[in-house]
């Protein structure tokens, strides 16, 4: 894939951008293997490999300029806006709809946000879409008198763009490098984005977290389904379910699964998208992962956990606690390798007896690797 932004030294993110696809999927692989070092009988399976255009179905686009002319995208070393509309990783329903946002930033004369300076209104607009093309639209703001602009002037935009099936503003006021703040203001549309995803229909919700790549995101599901169905465990705990992809994709007949999210709202989320989806023996629990497993004796132990965590991984306590609980099989799903080993370390009665490279980023350094974890002899 080729870039002009890239080319032209405007925007850096993609450090892969240029790369043949099949050598990134070759380097992403060969870094797993290293971080993970030799294991006698680990199997490799090949990396999967997805669109490496058009993929991301969330966009984070920085506001900067005027709001006579607004740029949508990055800010460069000197904080100042270099408009990105036509990203080509960003799914085309998405850059279809900027030039809307940036036309009603214009009319609803929202002032963009300068770092330099520390002043002005609109800090972002964050976009995501569904496979059908709807979209979750939100601008974050830094004062109730914003929000009230956005309202004001919201009638027009959705005329103009009748896919933003949600819209939402979220207040940050603070003069600090922060995405968003915790609070958000419903302006329309429905509370949850429905997201399909292979047989599944989950549900989005405005902060809510859920992977970047929709395509790559159900062959990770399908991969967990297919090793717990060979595993066929009669119960399963989703640590760190979110929204709740792995624990509705592991779901059968006279099976168990019970997934652990700390947010309160991608639980109620994970609900709704079971109803949604037909899936039943699923149960959601809104508690943190590490104290919920500490505090199960074991007999309430599950035969297999999934474990989905963030970029920092699991952390001494659950890694311990993993170690020496009676769990018979982990399937662990990680956005980094390098974390992932180092669980691995923590956890010298486990060994990874599968795995897989899923590029869920393409054009960077970034993957997801998926891996299955049977006990040590």
């Amino acid at each position: 894939m080729e870039c002009s932004y890239f080319d032209a030294g405007r925007c850096r993110s993609c450090t892969l951008m240029g790369q043949p696809h099949p050598v990134q999927l070759g380097r992403k692989d060969a870094h797993t293997r290293e971080l993970l070092g030799p294991v006698p009988g680990l199997e490799w399976l090949a990396p999967f490999a997805g669109a490496e255009r058009g993929f991301r179905n969330r966009a984070k686009m920085v506001v900067g300029g005027s709001w006579r002319r607004p740029t949508l995208g990055i800010l460069d070393a000197e904080g100042h806006g270099v408009d990105l509309r036509g990203c080509g990783v960003i799914d085309p329903a998405i850059t279809a709809a900027l030039p809307a946002v940036a036309s009603f930033i214009t009319a609803a004369r929202l002032v963009p946000y300068s770092v330099p300076m520390r002043s002005g209104e609109l800090k972002h607009v964050l976009v995501t879409c569904n496979p059908d093309g709807q979209l979750l639209l939100r601008f974050v703001v830094r004062s109730e008198a914003a929000v009230e602009a956005v309202r004001k002037h919201l009638p027009a935009l959705l005329r103009r763009l009748p896919q933003a099936l949600i819209v939402t503003a979220n207040l940050l006021p603070e003069h600090k490098a922060a995405l968003e703040g915790e609070t958000e203001v419903h302006l329309h549309g429905p509370e949850t984005l429905p997201m399909p995803v292979g047989p599944l229909r989950l549900r989005l919700r405005p902060q809510g977290f859920f992977q970047t790549n929709t395509e790559v995101a159900d062959a990770l599901y399908r991969q967990g389904a297919a090793w717990v169905d060979e595993l066929a465990p009669a119960s399963v705990w989703d640590l760190y379910s979110g929204v709740g992809g792995f624990a509705l994709s592991s779901a059968g007949p006279g099976r168990t699964v019970v997934g652990v999210e700390i947010s309160p709202q991608a639980v109620e989320g994970a609900k709704a998208a079971a109803l949604d989806s037909g899936v039943s023996g699923v149960d959601f629990l809104a508690a943190d992962a590490t104290a919920f497993a500490e505090g199960s004796s074991p007999r309430e132990q599950p035969e297999l956990v999934i474990v989905n965590p963030p970029r920092r991984g699991l952390g001494e306590r659950l890694c311990s606690w993993l170690e020496s609980s009676s769990v018979g099989a982990i399937l662990y799903s990680s956005c980094n390798a390098e974390t992932l080993a180092e669980d691995l370390r923590r956890m010298p009665g486990w060994r990874p007896v599968r795995a897989r490279v899923m590029d869920m980023f393409p054009q960077t350094e970034h993957y997801e690797v998926i891996t299955l974890l049977e006990r040590a002899a």
